[in-house]
């Protein structure tokens, strides 16, 4: 069974700036696409951002230019850098790694963005 761990969610004033990591067990990290998703209260779990095994990136428009993804096979860990944030931003960041059919969630780490 994988297992995915998110952190590094908290508190953040507007324009504030948090970095997320999700770290995951198993020997072929490298070969997974890995996702964060966001969800806020009343609204469906979205995609933020993605890498894949190659590295290629794909982002959400209300993200564009304000997170980075970002992975690191040596330490199975995957990270969202997050800058500029906002009020809107306010979620609960899930991680996924999907390798094929399969995909494995983290809990989730909650983020807010508020003054």
């Amino acid at each position: 069974q994988v297992q995915v761990v998110e952190s590094g969610g908290g508190l953040v004033q507007p324009g504030g700036s948090l970095r997320l990591s999700c770290a995951t067990s198993g020997s072929i990290f490298r070969t997974y696409t890995m996702g964060w998703y966001c969800q806020a209260p009343g609204k469906e779990r979205e995609l933020v951002a993605q890498i894949t095994s190659g590295g290629n990136t794909a982002y959400a428009d209300s993200v564009k230019g304000r997170f980075t993804i970002s992975r690191d096979n040596a330490k199975n860990t995957v990270y969202l850098q997050m800058n500029s944030l906002k009020p809107e931003d306010t979620a609960v960041y899930y991680c996924r790694a999907n390798w094929g059919p399969f995909n494995h969630w983290g809990q989730g780490t909650q983020v807010t963005v508020s003054s």
